[in-house]
């Protein structure tokens, strides 16, 4: 994964083309826009940082998962990830990465992801600082999958955050389009999201330790 800047435009077309049928959702394309989403944290530096390093080793775990030897076609979304790691009894083999708590963690990545970045859009004025909506957006989601030090140290450095329009010309290929392409990214990002939440209930596994 690399560093080069951050483009909205491929978050959505791979959002996009995670919406398989009524319910499912492909795991390669979640991968792909996961890649992206990791630029955008990785760009940020320091303040993000407990979020790159973790996406990038959930990214990395899934990818394997996708093309090992055996049994690849059973991640090709993550409904059939569920059933099959659930119907192997393989939630509970102690030597054995499970894709199904592996994604869960992005899973709520994503969470604060869409929280972020639909208030980022919501701010009327470019030159509006950005850590007053990145805080609230990180307590109310991941940070109650944190402990207290991750916790602490996060908000502090989100004080150093920029307004909106430096971080988007910081991060961004193109901002000006990030803006007006935004709302589109956000409601097709959380079908995704609804239809990932609505698998973790159907198989009971939103408590994956």
């Amino acid at each position: 994964m690399s560093s080069e800047k951050f483009d909205l435009q491929k978050v959505h077309r791979s959002f996009r083309q995670c919406l398989v049928g009524e319910i499912d959702v492909s795991i390669d394309a979640y991968l792909e826009a996961f890649r992206e989403l990791y630029k955008f944290f990785s760009l940020m530096g320091t303040v993000f940082g407990f979020v790159s390093s973790d996406v990038k080793e959930k990214v990395e775990i899934l990818q394997k998962l996708r093309t090992q030897k055996e049994n690849p076609e059973k991640f090709e979304t993550i409904q059939t990830m569920m059933e099959f790691e659930r119907d192997a009894n393989l939630l509970d083999k102690k030597d054995y990465v499970s894709g199904s708590r592996t994604l869960l963690r992005l899973h709520r990545g994503l969470d604060f992801i869409y929280v972020f970045l639909k208030r980022l859009g919501e701010l009327t004025e470019g030159d509006a600082k950005t850590n007053t909506i990145c805080q609230t957006s990180y307590n109310e989601t991941l940070a109650q999958f944190h402990p207290w030090l991750i916790r602490k140290g996060a908000v502090v450095a989100m004080y150093a955050l920029p307004t909106r329009d430096q971080l988007l010309e910081k991060v961004c290929v193109d901002a000006s389009g990030a803006i007006a392409l935004l709302p589109e990214m956000l409601a097709v990002g959380r079908q995704v999201y609804d239809r990932t939440q609505a698998l973790y209930t159907k198989f009971d596994m939103h408590g994956l330790p």
